[in-house]
């Protein structure tokens, strides 16, 4: 099985390789692996995450950290070059890397390059030799934040070996009951149950969020839908509510920023009601007279919901729904596609009839209609929703005290 474990990761870094000639992403996956800049630390926390999602997601557990043991030198990693790129100048790390391949060579250089004394991995991410040095030198290994299903390698008759990994894990700090009860099932016991990180990054961020002064001037008093990390599919079915509700405005955020991407956008809507962000600072007059606004460029969103009244939550209709947490956190109404269901929070919402599913224009119309001619309702559910979350916050504590 490691023999095919081995062959998988060569494989992916070919087609890698071969879709860095005609796409941006790969290209800088790549060529981030190229760059042999690792520096020697003689000692080191090594935080790693997926992608920009987990780093938001693990963050209060690296703040605290940092916080509690400011001597200590912090090492990030990220496997995706949307973690990396935005956040590789971190006032929180002192050294920020791509993660190498997933190689024996490459992982038994990198941890004795950067010495960690502990590593904590968020969420994702099972990397068999990384978790296999770490064993060897005793080096403990936390997974924060961690969910699993049994649809997972894990459990399958074929995961022997993806099974072994998961012994390599010195603690487990999963989100639900159900995650430790299955890990159960093949022997693995040392799980603590202390909820989602992400819960109480979103409460701190909806507590003293970053002031937006373009955004104020653009709401000008009037309530506004916010489509967020949305791709073409979400942004159809919302460009399709704008003549419907002319007393609201409407922000869409998407998830890929490409021209082409954005050039596509702008067709669904209506063009002299519309403004990019980009274009702001060459307009002579405010942008309170616009309907619409486009946010093309990264890292705003979780700011712009303070200023929303209902949003749509972007990738329901493609492989799963984006972060709804940094929504609810300011007691937005929400509603996305129909693959939500890996997602617990996102069950546990529409469960609690605190967001909505929806599948076509019809259900989305009669929604968000629902919503706007009653007022009382939609702030009913805000608060419920705000409710929610706070209950939820206290992961980083639990955590905190285990591995500090």
């Amino acid at each position: 099985m490691l023999f095919i474990y081995n062959l998988s990761v060569r494989i992916y870094y070919n087609l890698i390789f071969i879709s860095s000639f005609f796409n941006k992403k790969a290209k800088l996956w790549l060529n981030g692996r190229k760059n042999d800049n690792l520096l020697y630390v003689k000692r080191s926390v090594w935080f790693h995450f997926a992608s920009l999602g987990e780093f938001e997601q693990g963050r209060p557990v690296l703040e605290a950290f940092r916080a509690k043991k400011p001597e200590s030198i912090i090492v990030i990693t990220f496997f995706s070059p949307s973690g990396y790129e935005v956040r590789k100048n971190t006032p929180l790390a002192d050294h920020t890397y791509y993660l190498p391949l997933d190689t024996k060579k490459n992982a038994a250089r990198f941890i004795q390059t950067i010495n960690p004394e502990i590593a904590i991995f968020t969420k994702y991410e099972y990397w068999y030799h990384y978790f296999d040095e770490l064993h060897k030198r005793d080096i403990p290994l936390y997974v924060i934040s961690g969910i699993f299903r049994p649809g997972q390698v894990f459990f399958k008759w074929y995961g022997g070996l993806h099974r072994r990994m998961l012994g390599f894990v010195t603690r487990f700090f999963v989100q639900d009951e159900a995650s430790q009860t299955l890990l159960k099932t093949i022997g693995i016991s040392n799980v603590s149950v202390s909820g989602d990180t992400r819960f109480d990054r979103v409460w701190q961020n909806a507590s003293s969020p970053k002031k937006l002064e373009f955004v104020e001037q653009f709401k000008a008093g009037k309530p506004i839908f916010i489509g967020g990390s949305t791709w073409p599919e979400d942004e159809v079915l919302i460009a399709q509510l704008i003549p419907l509700y002319p007393e609201w405005k409407f922000i869409f955020a998407p998830h890929e920023i490409e021209e082409g991407k954005i050039a596509r956008l702008l067709k669904l809507l209506p063009g002299e009601e519309t403004v990019r962000c980009s274009q702001i600072e060459n307009l002579d007059g405010g942008i309170a007279g616009f309907s619409v606004l486009v946010i093309d460029n990264i890292g705003m969103l979780s700011s712009l919901y303070q200023y929303g009244d209902m949003a749509f939550i972007g990738g329901g209709f493609g492989i799963g729904i984006h972060n709804t947490l940094e929504a609810a956190a300011f007691g937005l109404p929400m509603i996305f596609g129909p693959n939500y269901e890996r997602f617990k929070e996102a069950r546990d919402l529409v469960n609690l009839q605190l967001g909505f599913s929806i599948e076509t224009e019809v259900q989305l119309t009669a929604v968000v209609d629902k919503m706007i001619r009653h007022s009382e309702y939609r702030t009913e559910k805000g608060v419920a929703i705000r409710t929610y979350v706070k209950e939820h916050t206290g992961a980083t504590e639990l955590i905190m005290q285990a591995i500090s």
